[in-house]
């Protein structure tokens, strides 16, 4: 009887010991987690663009998202400038960074990241061209035979990536600037790109008015909050952590609210 009053007094005192041994592990891990960065397309109003004062910071509609998620979550998200679209998803890949604000789905990207659902934004992609194609466009068939235009590393979402690479004509370049410049000096016969970001770069750049944006568009795809797979943050507990907020703040209308301000803080 003894004997067992004694091993049961080792077995508490050892699981006491585990616990207190691991417990340093797991306060770190909290720790770790409590501060992570994020970055996003740099050239795409009115989600995400730099700063025009300097600096790293980026600004938008999913710097409002990404701010809120980090208040809810109480925890701190560092959004910042990385360079080019292709340099912000690179960092994410070699877990220079945790977070990208916005990634439509593909699944070559799946490989890399883990995308938290839902969605926190929409947005479609649409066929800008110089007036009077309109009577002539009725389907993505019929761009079949035609020279386009886009930005390099832009995605239309996985179906329609690949029908550009089966069926379109479709010449990359890096900027939006560049793809407006083809198409006015008829270098191109229309230029494929996103609907918002679009009207803000046309605003922008002087082309106000200048194309038409046919109808139907292209493609409609969901922005989506990820997390790389090589974050020391990336476990099922805060991904969800992550899909929760998300919801809460799709149901109580932030997320619509934050795409306006976008708008908002661009026209300043």
């Amino acid at each position: 009887m003894l004997f067992r009053s004694c091993l049961k007094s080792h077995t508490y005192s050892l699981l006491f010991f585990i616990v207190i041994a691991l417990l340093p592990l797991s306060i770190l891990r909290a720790d770790e987690c409590s501060t992570l960065t994020a970055t996003g397309n740099a050239e795409y109003p009115p989600y995400l663009w730099r700063d025009p004062k300097g600096g790293k910071q980026l600004l938008g509609a999913n710097q409002y998202v990404v701010d809120e998620v980090a208040k809810r979550l109480g925890i701190v998200i560092e959004l910042k400038d990385v360079g080019s679209w292709a340099r912000a998803q690179e960092a994410l890949k070699r877990g220079e960074v945790d977070l990208l604000a916005g990634a439509f789905y593909t699944d070559s990207r799946r490989h890399y990241m883990d995308y938290i659902y839902p969605a926190f934004l929409n947005t479609t992609s649409v066929v800008w061209s110089k007036p009077g194609v309109s009577d002539r466009y009725h389907a993505r068939e019929d761009l079949i035979g035609l020279k386009g235009v886009t930005v390099i590393d832009n995605s239309f979402g996985q179906e329609f990536d690949e029908y550009i690479k089966a069926k379109l004509d479709l010449t990359y370049v890096p900027s939006l600037k560049q793809a407006f410049l083809m198409l006015s000096r008829d270098r191109a016969d229309y230029i494929l790109y996103e609907k918002n970001p679009g009207l803000v770069y046309a605003e922008l750049l002087g082309y106000k008015g200048r194309f038409d944006i046919l109808a139907p568009e292209v493609s409609a795809e969901s922005l989506y909050l990820t997390i790389s797979r090589q974050s020391k943050c990336n476990t099922p507990m805060f991904r969800e952590r992550l899909a929760k907020t998300i919801r809460d703040m799709q149901a109580d209308g932030f997320m619509d609210k934050a795409l306006i301000q976008g708008f908002e803080s661009w026209r300043l």
